[in-house]
């Protein structure tokens, strides 16, 4: 690797990380920031914001974190195929850095009311955004630098910067709140992790402003045949957008819900449904993290030998016909009586059917007041496993746990049911069977030793999908129109199949009362997208894109016959 080589992979690694630290401060810091700026209580003790409002910010804020990507991905894929990558990417990483220290110094609701939520939703927005532009900038930037048979190894730098941001973030929380204290950080620390973005802005600014332009856009826009309509001839030809569905359906969606399996919904079960303390459930992923990470890059490199796509599907696949004996084993580690509560006591829900609906809450802001609805959610919060009986039309649901019967009707109906499972064998909270960490250090014991290699195991399998993806999307696209025609598929495939997965899951855990039934939309999609995949999506590794952007260019050698007349 040349020293220019590196500068490339440095410069546009080291942007992506700080971006993706911005992008998931919001999610880590989520409750503080709704404390502050949606559900202030006013003099009397009432919320600031009526719940028509809290639930419309709510709503904005889910949506510019995940729905807006792909219209970032358009945008500034647009842009990159009209200017240059160099420029585009070095604007959404402004973008995104100002916006996040803007709200490290934005007055709360309480102090300039409704224009603080308005401004957040508005920075917000400004962060999704300019994630969906920075992914397909920084993938293609590396790939049109990389020599041919190295693309897979080169472009695997961009794809650890996701979990490099997500560690990143973890760090520099945990260590503001060992620094504040917790009272402190509810009160001001929670602002300390967006105001250092400043100075992770200026360095990555520093070093996008010193490299130079993609050497294969160049050459195109010197040769004048770049795409004047990036959009149009991405998605509106048929030739170039079937290649997009397919990459959307036979690698992105499998290789999203596999990413945030392994990442996201192995930290939303332990601690919500394992019941295990933030700190712990945290130590625990960074380690899993730290210890997993270097599989970027290896299997990057491997898919420069074997193919993208044996790896891809492969990651796939293994996750597939996994994820349920892991999950159990965690379980079984994490929370022993817990676990063993769910093995052995029964609660049955007794309910009118049509009084049921699918809980898919992701904005946080539907409403359940069906009697159905009601017991089924308060058994899912409570981590129970039960099962569901038909009772006869217009009866109002009923819970029975061993001996006890209790109606979703009365009046102390989340009292009563907490005191009938707790009676029936399971475990408070704080149990002293759930793991605990002291310190960041405490992992070497058996109980959260075999949780981080778990966890480990589960990053793993991150790495196998995510490593080669960024190689794959670049091979499948030419140059004219590559930044437009990889983001969109991989900002929906990661911002809807897997942004949506912690909400689908727990619909699908309430639907069912399984703990468990949630792994079944992960592996679902993934077992579609190793058939799509296997199928109908080229193996692209030997493809030598400099010499197919050069084959669709039209011949400007006279014709010999138009000569000789």
């Amino acid at each position: 690797m040349s020293r220019e080589e590196r500068k490339v992979i440095l410069a546009s690694s080291l942007g992506t990380v700080f971006e993706w630290y911005d992008f998931y401060l919001y999610g880590s810091l989520a409750a503080f920031i709704a404390a502050k700026f949606f559900t202030v209580p006013g003099a009397d003790g009432q919320p600031i914001f009526d719940e028509t409002t809290r639930n419309l910010f709510a709503l904005l804020a889910f949506a510019a974190g995940f729905l807006v990507r792909p219209f970032g991905a358009l945008v500034f894929g647009r842009l990159g195929d009209l200017v240059g990558r160099k420029y585009t990417f070095l604007i959404t990483i402004v973008i995104m850095g100002a916006s996040t220290f803007i709200v490290g110094i934005l007055p709360t609701a309480e102090q300039i009311g409704i224009a603080a939520p308005i401004i957040l939703i508005v920075l917000r927005c400004l962060q999704g955004l300019a994630l969906g532009g920075e992914y397909g900038g920084a993938a293609t930037y590396v790939a049109e630098h990389s020599p041919h048979g190295r693309r897979g190894f080169y472009t695997s730098f961009i794809q650890i910067t996701a979990t490099g941001g997500l560690f990143l973030s973890l760090i520099v929380i945990l260590s503001t709140q060992a620094l504040t204290g917790a009272e402190g950080f509810r009160e001001w620390g929670w602002r300390v992790p967006f105001l250092v973005s400043i100075f992770l802005l200026a360095i990555s600014v520093w070093i996008r402003t010193q490299m130079e332009e993609s050497p294969a856009f160049k050459k195109m826009k010197a040769e004048g045949t770049h795409s004047k309509a990036p959009l149009t001839e991405a998605f509106g030809q048929w030739k170039n957008a079937k290649v997009a569905l397919l990459a959307l359906f036979g690698l992105v969606a499998g290789q999203a819900v596999v990413w945030y399996t392994g990442q996201f919904y192995a930290l939303f079960f332990l601690g919500s449904v394992l019941k295990v303390d933030p700190y712990t459930t945290n130590i625990l992923i960074a380690w899993a993290l730290l210890l997993g990470s270097g599989g970027f890059v290896f299997f990057g490199w491997l898919s420069d030998k074997v193919g993208r796509k044996p790896i891809i599907l492969g990651g796939c696949l293994l996750a597939a016909l996994t994820y349920f004996p892991l999950f159990k084993l965690m379980s079984a580690e994490a929370n022993p009586a817990l676990h063993a509560a769910h093995q052995n006591i029964s609660v049955v829900v007794r309910a009118d059917p049509d009084n049921c609906s699918f809980q898919f809450n992701p904005t946080g802001t539907a409403r359940f007041t069906n009697s159905c609805d009601i017991a089924k959610s308060a058994l899912a919060r409570l981590s129970v496993n039960y099962h569901v009986e038909d009772a006869p039309a217009g009866t109002a649901a009923t819970v029975q746990v061993a001996n006890s019967t209790i109606s979703s009707t009365d009046a102390n109906f989340a009292q009563a049911l907490s005191a009938a499972i707790t009676a029936a064998g399971y475990p408070a909270a704080s149990n002293p069977t759930v793991v605990k960490l002291a310190h960041p250090f405490d992992i070497f014991r058996e109980q959260s030793g075999v949780l981080v290699l778990i966890l480990a195991v589960l990053v793993i399998y991150v790495t196998m999908v995510y490593g080669p993806i960024a190689a794959a999307l670049v091979e499948l696209f030419p140059t004219r129109i590559r930044y437009t025609s990889m983001s969109l598929p991989y900002h929906i495939g990661n911002g809807w199949f897997g942004g949506l997965l912690p909400a689908t899951s727990f619909a699908m855990i309430a639907q069912t009362g399984d703990v468990y039934y949630g792994l079944w939309y992960p592996v679902v999609i993934a077992l579609v997208t190793v058939v799509i995949g296997l199928f109908f999506v080229p193996e692209t590794k030997d493809r030598d894109i400099f010499a197919e952007d050069m084959a669709e260019k039209p011949s400007r050698k006279p014709d010999p016959l138009r000569a000789q007349v």
